[in-house]
């Protein structure tokens, strides 16, 4: 046997050895990293997701909060993990295109240091009013804003939040003056809404739609670029005259950089399974979220997409690190 087919016959046996590895994959469970504290939106609906992903890939997907830093410290162990499809994560949007840039974050790089599986669902924002405020709608609020420039404040999760960040872009299309209160997360933020001590906020539709059915709060406009099926008739910002006005959030399944591609093809495989289950759609609609079965190529054009966007609106507004 000559050089040649000796490294040949190496190769084939290395090959074949590799093969069987990664085609049993899973054979064990697999850990789910969420950035957030149980019990809250995202937390909550990982775990659904981990359900339905291991029912489709006869493993255990075991959700572990890794809670902090809105949501870096999970991805930065998601991003660092042994790239063997046993340690993914669960990705808020805000972690991925808005946390990096307020915190100036050396951590991981949200455009390149991440296997990307594909998109989950989406979410949109809704923007809530007092019952005391003196406006009926999004062109209300802000020539009120225009005509009181001390009197329109807004609130949010804290700095560089996903609802102060929405907040910021809405100021900054509308040109309007408004002034921006932070809190420690969106309860106590509702609370000052519903009270009429701060003017407005933007909080996820699937946990204001309570206080606006109940009458404590008031919706003028949602932030996606359709209506919303449970807001019927509440108009898109885009419909109340902020023509370039668009905020989706989403959730995402990501693992570290350099997963193995039969790992990543069976991944992407049982994603599709889960987004085209109509157990789990029925499950996200009821929760206010849109199905949204992107791959891979679809997340990284969104990742680019915002991190752009969310650049410009921290320059603008000149949003300093934590």
């Amino acid at each position: 046997m000559n050089l040649k087919t000796l490294f040949a016959a190496a190769a084939t046996v290395a090959a074949l050895a590799a093969t069987p590895a990664w085609s049993a994959y899973p054979d064990r469970p697999i850990r789910l990293l969420v950035g957030y504290a149980p019990g809250g939106p995202v937390d909550t609906t990982a775990r659904v997701f981990a359900k339905y992903l291991g029912d489709k890939l006869g493993q255990p997907v075991i959700v572990e909060n890794r809670a902090g830093a809105s949501g870096m410290i999970a991805s930065d162990a998601t991003a660092k993990a042994t790239p063997d499809g046993y340690v993914l994560g669960f990705a808020a949007s805000p972690t991925l295109t808005m946390s990096p840039l307020v915190q100036r974050s050396t951590l991981f790089d949200p455009r390149k240091d991440f296997s990307l599986v594909g998109l989950v669902v989406d979410y949109a924002n809704v923007l809530l009013i007092g019952p005391q405020v003196p406006a009926a709608s999004v062109p209300e609020l802000v020539d009120y804003a225009r005509k009181h420039p001390d009197a329109v404040s807004f609130g949010s999760a804290g700095i560089g939040a996903s609802n102060h960040l929405s907040a910021e872009l809405l100021k900054k299309q509308a040109d309007a003056p408004m002034l921006h209160v932070p809190y420690r997360g969106n309860s106590p933020a509702m609370v000052d809404v519903i009270s009429g001590k701060i003017t407005f906020m933007f909080d996820i539709t699937s946990t204001a739609i309570p206080f606006i059915k109940s009458g404590k709060a008031r919706a003028l406009a949602v932030t996606s670029r359709t209506r919303n099926p449970e807001l019927p008739d509440v108009p898109t910002m885009i419909e109340a005259g902020l023509k370039d006005y668009e905020v989706v959030g989403w959730y995402a399944l990501v693992g570290p950089k350099q997963l193995p591609d039969p790992v990543r093809q069976r991944l992407t495989e049982a994603l599709a399974q889960v987004s085209s289950d109509s157990a789990f759609r029925q499950a996200m609609t009821d929760g206010g979220y849109t199905i949204n079965a992107g791959d891979s190529r679809a997340l990284q054009e969104r990742i680019d997409k915002e991190y752009a966007l969310w650049a410009d609106v921290i320059r603008s507004a000149n949003i300093q690190a934590n």
